[in-house]
């Protein structure tokens, strides 16, 4: 979920689900931040999409590269109408 959430930049799903993939995307990206072989590294051992990587290294971090933290936001849509949980839209912020 957490590639899906880099690639798209934006993912739908439960609140719980959003709270841990937004904490997995924010160390990545923090990891990325390094740009050296071993944050290539780091990064590969969870990313396999070669695309996506590139991606990670050459349009996200140049975008954080700034920022400390708070590469993330989860916006509260509601709940869901078959069971009832809540639902998030998990986004990374520009």
């Amino acid at each position: 979920m957490a590639a899906s959430l880099l690639h798209h930049e934006k993912v739908e799903t439960t609140i719980p689900k959003a709270r841990e993939v937004a904490r997995f995307a924010e160390r990545l990206i923090t990891a990325a931040k390094a740009e050296d072989l071993s944050a290539r590294r780091r990064v590969a051992r969870h990313i396999h999409d070669r695309e996506l990587q590139a991606k990670l290294f050459d349009v996200l971090v140049p975008r954080y590269k700034a920022r400390s933290g708070g590469y993330t936001q989860l916006i509260r849509k509601g709940p869901r109408l078959s069971d009832g949980s809540e639902i998030g839209i998990l986004k990374l912020v520009s």
